[in-house]
């Protein structure tokens, strides 16, 4: 049985909507949820604070929760994760607040 074509792309359109609802929703909650500095970490554990903006991103590349970043503290390009404050001890939030990625240009 055949679909119409129009179907099939309704569903395709969903399918992004979809996805894109859940990892905004997803980096929300992992974030401050306000879109203000961040504390994230990158695949080397290395912290620091950087802005996160759930949906939008003007210095990385978004891939689904996490984004293709560059680290100031290790010095290189890796991916990174925002980090739950909770999950953090007050050595590492100290560690996080002493390093910043550079704002937007």
């Amino acid at each position: 049985m055949k679909t119409p074509a129009g179907l099939e792309v309704l569903v395709l359109l969903a399918l992004v909507v979809a996805v894109l609802v859940g990892t905004t929703v997803y980096a929300r909650r992992r974030s401050d949820g306000g879109g203000g500095r961040t504390v994230v970490r990158c695949r080397e554990g290395h912290l620091y604070t950087t802005i996160w903006i759930p949906g939008v991103s003007f210095k990385s590349v978004r891939l689904g929760r996490y984004r293709w970043q560059y680290c100031p503290v290790g010095r290189h390009w890796t991916m990174v994760t925002p980090v739950q404050d909770d999950e953090l001890t007050p050595r590492e939030r100290e560690l996080a607040a002493a390093h910043h990625d550079r704002r937007v240009p």
